[in-house]
C-alpha cells in the first residue's frame, strides 16, 4: 500500500471541483449544447425561417422555443462563461447568481414585450418565459446553496 505524501494530497486538492463548480460546469455545457442545437436542423423545426434575430425567426428548439441567431449565440456566449467560471468556486458562484438574475430580468421582459412586437428582439415566447423563470430560480438556488469547498475524505485531512 502506497502512503501518501502531503504534496501528492495537495495535488489532489488542486484538481478536485467544489460542489459550485461542478454546478457552474453542468450549466454551461448544457448552454452550450442548447446554442449548438438551436443550429441544427431537426432540432430546430423551420429551420429553413431562422433569422439573425426578432419576432419574424419562426425556428423552434424542440419545436417549442423561439430561437434566433442572436439566440443561439447568447446560449453559446453564456455557456463558455460558465466552463470558464466553473474554474474557480467564487467565479462559479458569481456566473450561477448573475446569470439567474439576467434570467430574471429576461422572464420580466418576456412578460412584458409584445410576441410580435420588434422589441421581441431575442426572440422570446411564452414557453422561453416560463423557462426562464426556472432558470433564473434554478442558477440563483445552485449559487447560493451548493458548498464552495471540496469536502475531503478522512482518509486525506
Amino acid at each position: 500500500m502506497a502512503t501518501r505524501t502531503k504534496n501528492s494530497v495537495d495535488a489532489n486538492r488542486t484538481t478536485r471541483r467544489s460542489p459550485v463548480q461542478t454546478g457552474a460546469l453542468v450549466v454551461g455545457a448544457v448552454f452550450v449544447l442548447v446554442g449548438i442545437m438551436g443550429f441544427i436542423p431537426g432540432i430546430t423545426t423551420n429551420y429553413d425561417q431562422l433569422e439573425w434575430a426578432g419576432p419574424d425567426s419562426e425556428a423552434m428548439l424542440l419545436g417549442i422555443f423561439m430561437v434566433s441567431i442572436l439566440h443561439n449565440l447568447l446560449h453559446l456566449g453564456l455557456g463558455v462563461v460558465g466552463l470558464i467560471a466553473a474554474k474557480a468556486a467564487g467565479a462559479a458562484r458569481s456566473y450561477l447568481i448573475a446569470g439567474g438574475l439576467v434570467y430574471a430580468v429576461l422572464w420580466i421582459y418576456g412578460l412584458v414585450v409584445a410576441e410580435e412586437s420588434q422589441a421581441n428582439f431575442v426572440p422570446l415566447n411564452d414557453a422561453d418565459d416560463w423557462l426562464h423563470l426556472v432558470l433564473a430560480v434554478g442558477m440563483i438556488l445552485l449559487g447560493l446553496i451548493l458548498p464552495r469547498r471540496v469536502e475531503l475524505p478522512a482518509s486525506e485531512r
